[in-house]
């Protein structure tokens, strides 16, 4: 890794260790801006370098640092109930990286689709999670984990989105200025 890819995942874990201590709790699952954070992450970043920066996070809440929402951290978080939307992060952005290299689409359309994708995972894992650690019906996942949160996070990933573009644009265009 070069040293601005180890600067680029490091920054960006931060910001999504910074984006779960924004929490509203709603039940087993709280509402972050998380979501907001991982859409301007795979957009702004190419694909790799995003699945790094959540991979990163991942390691350092899994380690017991304190990055995951409501100040936690340790493995037993990610087993919890909550902690498929967690590893959800991870997959979601290795799915939605993959999908913003097929150039079928105009890249607003991938930078959105992708999104759409990483969140659409995230909500896929964390259901399987919490319907597997709290011996819950699917159904009753979906109220609990997942429909309280589609309005804000699809906002949220509007906003992510506007935000990672400007950040693309601004980052090309500091590279363009190195010599």
């Amino acid at each position: 890794m070069t040293a601005s890819q180890v600067c680029k995942a490091g920054l960006s874990a931060a910001l999504l260790a910074a984006s779960a201590m924004v929490t509203v709790p709603l039940g087993p699952v709280p509402l972050t801006l998380q979501t907001l954070v991982l859409a301007l992450l795979v957009v702004a970043l190419d694909g790799r370098d995003a699945v790094r920066a959540v991979g990163l996070y991942l390691l350092l809440g899994t380690l017991g640092m304190p990055v995951f929402s409501g100040f936690a951290g340790g493995v037993g978080h990610l087993l919890g109930p909550t902690g498929g939307f967690l590893w959800g992060f991870f997959l979601g952005t290795a799915c939605a990286a993959a999908l913003r290299r097929i150039p079928v689409l105009p890249e607003p359309a991938r930078d959105f689709a992708g999104a759409l994708v990483m969140l659409a995972v995230s909500y896929a894992a964390g259901v399987a999670q919490l319907c597997w650690a709290s011996g819950i019906s699917p159904a009753a996942a979906l109220v609990a984990g997942v429909l309280p949160f589609v309005g804000p996070d699809l906002l949220k990933l509007l906003v992510g989105v506007s935000a990672g573009r400007a950040v693309k644009r601004a980052l090309g265009a500091h590279a363009a200025d190195r010599p």
